[in-house]
């Protein structure tokens, strides 16, 4: 007797979407056991989540905002204006809790700002964040006149970056509270809905009712008090304001959640693969500095990662759009 049933053929794209960032994870880890000495060390474990929160904290913002077709390439220097504005705070008024808020009320206004910009006037956000690089960076070195603002015998300050919430350390305890938040936002909200249609086909969506620039103004400001969490992380890590700290976070955190696979072409991803992507390259930047990896190396070897993943995410599109005709 013949069965009515066929066997569906295998299809890279959708195979890729639902397991393959979780599959290289599990395979650069299981040769980074094997191969490198002191790799799965406790200690050294601990430091690659330590030393990857703030890109990991960045990365939850880039998330919403690369799904609707956006980029912000202007992290490291909002980290820096940010930082430095909470650190000065704290230095003036010791009063923590006011350094935190004037963090957060900076961070989101750089997002409000990002947001109406873009949507007014159409501008691209690539454009408008490497403008915004250039003017944070530039403010964080007039504000500190150029000089770091140290938070040695701040504690409290210091605690997001350095403290414990039992054994586990403050930082690793935001990242996760921040994924729970940001998973509930953008899986069980309208919103988490309305930035998936935007990103996916915007005509469409405007078309269903939803107000696309009210969306993206909202991942924008998202965004900025995501990029204002992790500012205040990465300064109180250090002790210290740095106005020329954050080169390059922006870098880590797209490519962490270009390798989660998110697409850079908007409509697609989610926050469980850009935390995968994360410790991806948390794990590949471990790896190189216990190995002894020249410096400029490692940037060309970043650089072949994100270039990887995007063709990876370009040759999935084309297999499901085949598996569909």
């Amino acid at each position: 007797m013949n069965s009515s049933k066929t066997k569906e053929p295998f299809n890279f794209g959708k195979f890729y979407g639902k397991y393959g960032t979780l599959l290289i994870l599990i395979v650069i880890f299981a040769l980074a056991s094997l191969l490198v000495p002191n790799f799965i060390n406790p200690i050294n474990l601990r430091n690659v989540l330590l030393q990857n929160a703030v890109v990991i904290l960045l990365a939850y913002g880039a998330t919403f905002v690369i799904i609707l077709g956006h980029i912000n390439v202007a992290y490291g220097a909002e980290l820096a204006f940010i930082g430095c504005f909470a650190c000065l705070v704290m230095s003036y008024t010791n009063n923590v809790l006011l350094a935190f808020l004037a963090a957060i009320a900076v961070g989101m206004l750089i997002g409000l700002i990002n947001g109406y910009i873009i949507t007014r006037f159409g501008i691209p956000a690539f454009i408008m964040t490497l403008g915004l690089q250039t003017i944070a960076r530039g403010g964080a070195l007039l504000m500190t006149d150029g000089s770091p603002v140290s938070m040695v015998g701040y504690p409290a300050f210091n605690w997001f970056g350095q403290g414990y919430i039992g054994f586990i350390p403050s930082s690793v305890v935001i990242m996760i509270l921040f994924f729970i938040l940001v998973l509930i936002l953008l899986n069980k909200t309208p919103f988490g809905r309305y930035v998936y249609a935007v990103g996916g086909n915007e005509n469409a969506a405007i078309a269903s009712g939803i107000k696309s620039k009210s969306v993206v103004r909202k991942a924008f400001l998202l965004d900025g008090f995501i990029t204002a969490i992790a500012a205040v992380v990465f300064m109180a890590r250090q002790a210290s304001g740095t106005p020329a700290g954050g080169v390059s976070y922006e870098f880590d955190a797209i490519t962490a959640v270009v390798v989660g696979g998110t697409s850079l072409a908007g409509g697609v991803g989610n926050v469980f693969g850009t935390l995968i992507g994360a410790l991806i390259v948390g794990i590949v930047n471990n790896v190189q500095n216990l190995l002894g990896v020249n410096t400029y190396w490692q940037q060309v070897i970043k650089g072949l990662i994100i270039l990887f993943a995007v063709i990876i995410d370009v040759v999935t599109k084309q297999s499901a759009t085949k598996a569909k005709h």
